[in-house]
């Protein structure tokens, strides 16, 4: 069977609520079906065949043929299967996620990616921007399982208030990443400045950090066997780029200080 895919036909005319078009509930639909469904964010409302043409029929694997910055909510609520999108797309990707696989090969234009997500991987070619994995307003967390990989770079904000889960950004991580974090592992080639601001627990890894807050103190050098397992997982479930984040050979910082205090900041040697 040909994957379910939906080919973008042009730039969509407003911004689309694609929380509707997970694998599960397309599940049975016919071509016609599909195509009628509200995915609409204003008053003159859209519907997928009015932006998408609906072809193939596997439902385990939807595919959208054509990205936009304009694709929000890709994949809420993800229980199992797979999603691909040959381009970009909005925000709040992956929001609530709690299994299957969404592989976006361009960029994630929008913030939080992988909000509240409790499992599940999101696999970016491309860059993140703001704010991915981290909490919207009002919430107590962001990212709270699962793994998100970012090939290219990430905005600022990266995985404030994240809980569990792990991400992994092959470039660089912008400012304030880490921020208010409470758990879970955040791994960048490099970390912006204020990196683990006012975070409680969990553990920032990089093989460089702008600047280190002053309360964040030395807890000396870092060889745990964690280091190894982490290389070894992130090796099997993200490839040689995310395992070659993980230095071998480390120095540590705790904190933050002026928080609980319980929560390291692991730089390459």
């Amino acid at each position: 069977m040909a994957p379910l895919t939906l080919t973008l036909k042009a730039t969509p005319p407003e911004r689309l609520d694609l929380s509707g078009l997970v694998p599960a509930a397309l599940a049975g639909k016919s071509a016609a079906e599909i195509a009628a469904l509200p995915i609409g964010t204003t008053r003159t409302g859209v519907a997928v065949g009015d932006v998408f043409a609906v072809s193939g029929d596997d439902g385990d694997v939807l595919v959208f043929d054509g990205g936009s910055e304009r694709f929000d909510n890709l994949g809420r609520g993800l229980a199992g299967g797979e999603i691909r999108v040959t381009g970009d797309v909005g925000a709040y990707c992956g929001r609530a996620m709690k299994a299957g696989r969404i592989t976006v090969e361009g960029s994630l234009r929008g913030p939080y990616a992988g909000t509240a997500m409790t499992g599940g991987t999101i696999a970016v070619a491309g860059n993140a921007a703001d704010a991915t994995a981290a909490a919207i307003p009002g919430a107590m967390h962001g990212m709270a399982g699962g793994l998100i990989l970012i090939g290219g770079s990430a905005g600022d904000y990266l995985g404030d208030r994240m809980r569990r889960g792990v991400v992994a950004v092959v470039g660089t991580a912008g400012a304030v990443a880490g921020a208010r974090m409470v758990g879970g592992t955040i791994l960048a080639a490099s970390l912006g400045p204020r990196a683990g601001r006012s975070m409680k627990r969990g553990t920032l890894i990089a093989g460089a950090v702008e600047a280190l807050e002053p309360t964040f103190v030395p807890a000396g050098d870092y060889d745990h066997a964690f280091l190894k397992i982490l290389n070894k997982w992130l090796h099997t479930e993200a490839g040689a780029a995310a395992a070659a984040l993980v230095p071998l050979d480390a120095r540590r910082w705790r904190g933050d200080m002026a928080s609980l205090g319980k929560g390291e900041i692991i730089v390459g040697a």
